[in-house]
């Protein structure tokens, strides 16, 4: 996967508002879901397109090191040769102080070309590392950010549970509403008031009866006390009489 297909994911996804993905999801928790999914392949991605571009960079600054360590090998070798023509020269020698200041010149060159070669490479590692320092940023930014969205995750999924529960609890306790008149509570009250009343109405009737029973008595009363005094009476009478 392109490199800058990576940059592009990171981008998009570090800018993404997710207060606002959530408001407008119907699924919060799949939206979530989904992100972290998003995420976690994202920084695998990124993971492995660093890897890469640091073993390229590593590459790069191997060849780097490689000409500017050939460079200075070479200029000492022309140094080596510019001194040892001088003294053939000066010994009169005048066509091995020529050879050697021909190896002298061949050394230069070699000096100059791995010098170009190695200012060449620089721009290049300038511009690879920047691409890594920029991946580890992104890489290290998607990481917290993952890290919150697993957290509002878990946040938002003890919050779900936590209002299912409390929906529970609401629906127990309505079906034990003392209040409610469909409720087994409720309908059994009733049942006992309705047999309190009988009672009540039993006991009346038991009471209604015994004050009968008690008038009834009142009325023989009376009634013997007529007979006693009709009987004095006639007593008086006779006695009168006689």
């Amino acid at each position: 996967m392109a490199k800058q297909s990576i940059f592009g994911r990171i981008s998009q996804l570090l800018r993404a508002n997710v207060n606002s993905l959530l408001d407008q999801a119907e699924d919060p928790q799949k939206m979530l879901d989904q992100l972290v999914r998003d995420f976690t392949n994202s920084i695998a991605d990124a993971e492995s397109a660093i890897a890469e571009t640091i073993g390229n960079l590593r590459m790069l600054e191997d060849d780097h090191r490689e000409d500017v360590d050939a460079a200075g090998e070479w200029g000492d070798k022309a140094l080596a040769a510019s001194r040892q023509a001088d003294q053939y020269r000066a010994s009169g020698d005048a066509a091995n102080a020529d050879k050697f200041d021909n190896l002298a010149k061949v050394a230069l060159q070699r000096q100059i070309s791995a010098e170009n070669e190695a200012k060449a490479a620089e721009p290049q590692i300038a511009a690879q590392t920047e691409v890594v320092e920029k991946l580890k940023t992104g890489l290290n930014q998607m990481k917290e950010k993952l890290e919150q969205l697993k957290s509002k995750r878990a946040e938002l999924v003890a919050r779900a549970a936590s209002a299912r529960a409390q929906a529970q609890v609401m629906d127990a306790v309505k079906s034990i509403d003392i209040m409610d008149p469909t409720s087994e509570v409720s309908r059994f009250e009733e049942k006992i008031r309705r047999e309190e009343a009988r009672v009540r109405g039993a006991q009346e009737l038991a009471s209604s009866s015994l004050d009968a029973q008690f008038e009834q008595l009142d009325d023989l009363g009376e009634l013997t006390e007529v007979d006693a005094r009709l009987a004095a009476l006639k007593a008086g009478t006779s006695g009168a009489e006689a």
